[in-house]
């Protein structure tokens, strides 16, 4: 049977009924994006407090590995047994998983529970994005994509300054205490609301293999990008092996896609040009802007002399210029046909920001430049965001929108850890071993950066930036611009 029974007829959701549900929905992805940046500047804090300081990494990593392996998942069982149930499961399972960590005796047991956290988590970001879409035409959804990338930026700015605050004058737990109430707010508000949505859903069977082969893959892949160069070598046996296992798995997925009577991704998303090239292009941007985030605040305090106080401010361009570029993105898909225009334009200008720092001397840059440059990259990703997204979920059907959507937020995770080692191992084999440079008086120091060799270090990422949004800038050409739907296409039965 390849429908749901047709016993009843859904009525149109009202203009305050679809606000206040993806206000709902939002609330949730708070949960997600403030974990991933309040609980970095609380580390040493928690090293100190619970000891083994040298597994601290894994804090991060744990959370980072099990909700990426995950989030296909989510979508996948999303239209299978709806969003309301999915949604509803990852709220609690974050939830429980935030309370063991506020309350975790010592590092191991806090590693395991944000492990469980990360399982909750990985489904909050793609199924919200998913329940946006249910509710609201594609000709209009990218307006609304503008609160995702403000809740994005809201967490990038205020989570550091949180998590280093409550660390330094409340207490570490606190960070995991907040998502408590944030929780039960988010759960009281989905549970009613998402009764409402309308219901894509079709009865098909889940390949546990084939998802079990693909999250295997996903954490071999990342544990060893998370290890070469900072814990073992890239070339050791221990990251070798890493990516050998993953490459293997990898291979076997690909064998179950193949043999699955119902394989994990079906294969019309797998071929559908929109999809491939859209997912490419979003796990490109999305690897850049992770990768100039992580290593701009290094720039700018190593070149300019900054506190690390002051780089964290001096992100605030960088981060803000993703919201407008949304917002751009959004007026221009409601209004044309041609909704390609504005991202390829701001990729265009992206490519030539990031290749002029590569190219210009240090005497030539000075810190407004770089914050001019930054702020008009990160308007030129901002555009790229809602048009990849909405484009990948305009094309394919309503009951595969969980899975394309998840299969989407998978691959611009994994996307950015690869691309941030990548960038990594091109900064550091060139950067000036930092404690000599730490070692130095304050102006023997000063003469260092005025002779550019901090900036010279820095030059070679900046390129492979560039590069990387060539290529993400080749992969959005290809993209076929399907003509949007200006109504949301339903099925006919509502309710849980």
């Amino acid at each position: 049977m390849n429908s749901l029974k047709q016993n009843a007829s859904p009525a149109p959701l009202s203009h305050p009924e679809v606000v206040r549900i993806i206000f709902g929905v939002i609330v949730a992805m708070v949960l997600a994006a403030l974990d991933q940046t309040i609980v970095v500047t609380a580390l040493p804090t928690i090293g100190r407090s619970l000891g083994n300081p040298e597994y601290l990494p894994w804090v991060v990593t744990s959370y980072l590995l099990f909700s990426t392996a995950v989030t296909p998942l989510y979508g996948k069982v999303s239209d299978i047994v709806g969003r309301r149930k999915t949604l509803m499961f990852a709220i609690s399972v974050f939830v429980i998983g935030s309370v063991a960590c506020a309350a975790a005796p010592n590092l191991l047991l806090l590693i395991i529970a944000r492990a469980l956290q990360g399982l909750g988590g990985g489904g909050l970001i793609s199924l919200a994005q998913t329940i946006i879409a249910d509710i609201v035409s594609p000709k209009e959804r990218s307006r609304y994509q503008v609160y995702i990338a403000g809740v994005y930026m809201l967490a990038s700015i205020s989570g550091p300054l949180l998590g280093g605050y409550m660390a330094q004058h409340l207490h570490w737990s606190l960070i995991f205490w907040i998502n408590l109430p944030i929780g039960l707010v988010a759960l009281a508000m989905t549970n009613n609301l998402l009764k409402k949505l309308p219901r894509h859903e079709r009865p098909h069977k889940l390949d546990i293999l084939g998802a079990a082969l693909m999250a295997l893959a996903s954490i071999a892949l990342m544990l060893a990008l998370s290890w070469g160069g900072i814990h073992y070598p890239w070339l050791s046996i221990e990251v070798l092996g890493l990516l050998a296992v993953s490459v293997l798995l990898w291979i076997g997925f690909v064998w179950r896609l193949q043999v699955a009577p119902e394989p994990f991704i079906p294969s019309d998303i797998l071929k559908n040009p929109v999809v491939a090239m859209g997912t490419a292009t979003a796990m490109l941007i999305m690897g850049t802007y992770i990768g100039i985030t992580a290593y701009l605040p290094i720039y700018m305090e190593l070149n300019f002399g900054l506190s690390a106080s002051q780089s964290g401010l001096s992100l605030i361009p960088f981060m803000s210029g993703t919201v407008v570029g949304a917002i751009i993105a959004g007026q221009f898909m409601a209004r044309s046909a041609h909704y390609k225009r504005p991202a390829t334009v701001g990729l265009i200008f992206s490519v030539a920001g990031l290749g002029l720092l590569a190219v210009l001397s240090a005497t030539s840059v000075s810190i407004w430049l770089v914050e001019v440059l930054m702020a008009g990259l990160s308007v030129g990703l901002g555009t790229v965001f809602p048009i990849t997204t909405v484009a990948i979920q305009n094309a394919v059907q309503p009951h595969q929108m969980g899975t394309v959507t998840g299969v989407m937020g998978f691959f611009r995770m994994l996307g950015g850890a690869l691309i941030v080692a990548l960038f990594g191992a091109v900064l550091f084999s060139q950067l000036p071993k930092l404690g000599a440079l730490e070692g130095l008086s304050g102006a023997t120091l000063k003469d260092i950066v005025a002779s550019g060799v901090i900036h010279n270090a820095f030059r070679p990422l900046f390129a492979l930036a560039a590069f990387v949004l060539a290529l993400a800038l080749a992969a959005f050409y290809q993209m076929p611009q399907k003509a949007l739907r200006s109504t949301v296409r339903v099925s006919e039965v509502m309710g849980e």
